[in-house]
């Protein structure tokens, strides 16, 4: 719930820093000094983006590319390949809160994410 509260937060100041910047540079028209605006406008269009394009779960790269589902805690929904081998990394989702493990194929450094048991 927090993470929600937090992107809405974030979503709403950038919507008002980007109508203000819009709202300034109206008043100073075509001639006037436009970088007040770009001062609100600018970090109002990032902070939209950013919880437009911030992923709230981990998922793996393949997951990205193809569209797969997320299991448990944004974890592999499917047995991974025997190519990769599990590392220390452990992390707990803080989406989810479901404790994840990291696996790793070593000739190509990607990553999956697999929920602990």
């Amino acid at each position: 719930m927090g993470v929600t509260i937090a992107r809405g937060l974030i979503g709403g100041v950038g919507v008002v820093l980007l109508v203000s910047g819009v709202w300034v540079a109206a008043l100073e028209g075509p001639g006037g000094e436009l970088f007040s605006a770009l001062f609100l406008f600018v970090p109002g269009l990032l902070m939209i983006a950013a919880v437009i394009l911030e992923r709230t779960r981990y998922r793996s790269l393949h997951a990205e590319r193809t569209g797969d589902a997320h299991g448990v805690g944004g974890g592999e929904t499917h047995p991974l390949d025997p190519r990769f081998r599990p590392t220390d990394e452990r992390f707990v989702d803080p989406t989810t809160e479901v404790p994840m493990q990291v696996w790793v194929d070593p000739a190509t450094g990607e990553r999956r994410y697999v929920p602990l048991a």
